[in-house]
C-alpha cells in the first residue's frame, strides 16, 4: 500500500467509495468504556445500518427492567459511531440531541438495536435506533442528532 492509499483509508479501515467496513476492524476501535462495561457488542456495520446487542443483565433499574438510560447509551453509542463513519473528511461528530420513547420492558436476554440514518448531511446526521427484546418486541425507539465540527488538527 502506498502512502497515498494509506491516507485514503479512514479510521474504520474504509477507502472512499467502499460501503462496508470490516466488522472486526470497527470493533477493534472500541465502543468506549461505558459501552464496554454495559456489554454492548457490534454484530453488523455498514453504510446502511449498525446492529448491536446489549445484555439485560447488569443494565436494569431496581424493578428488574432495562434502565431507560441503558437504551440511551446504546442508541448514542451506535448513532455517534455511525455518524463518525459517515463524517466528511476532517470532521468529527458531536451529539447535540437524543430522545427516547420506551414502549416495552425487557427483564432477561439480549436487547438488539438497529441504527439507521434518517439524514446524513455535510453538517449533521440524524439516526433512528430501534431496540427490541429476544421476542422481537420493540422496547425503545430513539433518535440522535450529531453535528459535525472540525476535528482537532484538521
Amino acid at each position: 500500500m502506498t502512502e497515498h492509499d494509506a491516507a485514503a483509508v479512514n479510521r474504520f479501515g474504509v477507502r472512499p467509495g467502499d460501503t462496508t467496513p470490516d466488522l472486526e476492524q470497527v470493533a477493534s476501535l472500541g465502543l468506549g468504556a461505558l459501552a464496554d462495561s454495559m456489554g454492548i457488542k457490534l454484530t453488523e456495520f455498514s453504510r446502511e445500518r449498525v446492529v448491536a446487542t446489549m445484555p439485560v443483565e447488569g443494565n436494569t433499574q431496581p424493578y428488574g427492567l432495562v434502565n431507560g438510560g441503558a437504551y440511551a447509551v446504546l442508541g448514542e453509542t451506535l448513532g455517534s459511531m455511525h455518524a463518525g463513519f459517515l463524517a466528511p473528511e476532517g470532521k468529527l461528530p458531536v451529539g447535540v440531541d437524543i430522545n427516547a420513547t420506551h414502549t416495552g420492558s425487557a427483564t432477561q436476554g439480549l436487547i438488539t438495536a438497529v441504527c439507521t440514518p434518517i439524514h446524513a448531511g455535510r453538517s449533521m446526521t440524524v439516526h433512528e435506533i430501534i431496540c427490541t427484546d429476544d421476542n422481537g418486541r420493540r422496547c425503545s425507539t430513539l433518535r440522535i442528532t450529531n453535528f459535525y465540527k472540525t476535528a482537532p488538527g484538521a
